[in-house]
């Protein structure tokens, strides 16, 4: 198949994991190309949003869309490590030790109001985020190809909460919320939920090989050398902002090139645009910064440094 009918394929394919997902979803398309950007890129998401507003239906349609294992794990005070990843046990009639896995062996990994648990908990994440595997007893075992987690908090509430430390934070590559949709949308969902829910009606559209054919296509859409400098001037004017204490990473630019590889493919493109960069950079970016106490109580937000450099770094012509 040529690179245009590889790329057609895999936009084809994306059309149809978000009308799927679309069809329980409604009013978010771009919460939805944003959640599919960072799953086909292989980086975790960050949700950040009051209770109610479809976190939880999201993660379960993305992982009935894709055919892909699904496990939630709701976060609290009292979650252990263990209760996370596993624990092995000792067998007594045959006198040997086995590994009971956890729920992080999935595919699609939902952790709910990840703040609630302890740092130490949280920190049971970070391998599997960073190298797709769990370490238990001196043992490895790997996650496989496909393992997306997609973690919530509620970012009114603090209290009872640990905040993520900025290692964590750097692992997600995406944060963005949902919001509450327009009373209209809101209307047709009622009338949608009157019968069964329309989550229990979604069926597979697409397979674990295609899921890596279109991440092999996304790898494949080309970025010219400006556009490639442009992001590199965006995340490195995040380093040099007043009451900025830690910027973007590298893995911030990387993170960035590809989820913007990926919206310019699902936009049917040929090649990568400031427009990709530009919308897709505050999900990518803004979790990553880290500001100085005057700053934050000055009312300067994260959000806000990247829009601000976004205005200020020209895009290439």
């Amino acid at each position: 198949m040529t690179d245009d009918g590889q790329r057609q394929a895999a936009q084809q394919m994306f059309q149809r994991v978000l009308t799927n997902m679309g069809s329980v979803i409604r009013g978010k398309d771009q919460a939805l190309r944003h959640l599919l950007a960072a799953f086909f890129t292989g980086h975790h998401v960050l949700l950040e949003d009051v209770p109610g507003t479809g976190k939880t239906t999201m993660a379960k349609a993305l992982a009935a869309s894709v055919q892909c294992a699904f496990q939630r794990i709701q976060f609290t005070p009292d979650l252990l490590p263990s209760d996370i990843i596993g624990v092995t046990i000792y067998n007594p009639h045959n006198h040997e030790f086995s590994f009971h896995r956890g729920p992080i062996f999935s595919q699609v990994l939902l952790t709910d109001e990840i703040n609630r648990a302890s740092p130490r908990t949280q920190s049971a994440l970070l391998e599997a985020m960073a190298e797709g595997q769990v370490s238990v007893d001196g043992q490895r075992y790997p996650l496989g190809d496909i393992f997306f987690v997609i973690a919530t908090q509620n970012p009114v509430e603090s209290h009872g909460t640990y905040p993520l430390p900025e290692a964590q934070m750097d692992r997600f590559g995406a944060r963005f919320s949902l919001g509450y949709v327009a009373p209209e949308v809101e209307v047709q969902m009622l009338e949608a939920q009157q019968g069964a829910h329309p989550l229990s009606l979604l069926h597979p559209c697409i397979g674990a090989e295609d899921i890596l054919n279109l991440r092999q296509a996304i790898r494949a859409m080309h970025v010219s050398a400006d556009i490639k400098r442009y992001i590199v001037d965006i995340t490195a004017a995040t380093r040099h902002r007043p009451g900025v204490k830690i910027g973007a990473s590298f893995r911030a630019t990387h993170t960035l090139m590809q989820m913007s590889q990926a919206l310019a493919l699902f936009a049917g493109a040929d090649f990568v645009a400031p427009e990709q960069v530009q919308e897709i950079a505050p999900a990518v970016l803004a979790h990553r910064l880290s500001l100085d106490p005057q700053s934050r109580y000055s009312g300067i937000s994260d959000l806000g440094v990247v829009q601000d450099v976004l205005r200020a770094v020209d895009p290439p012509v």
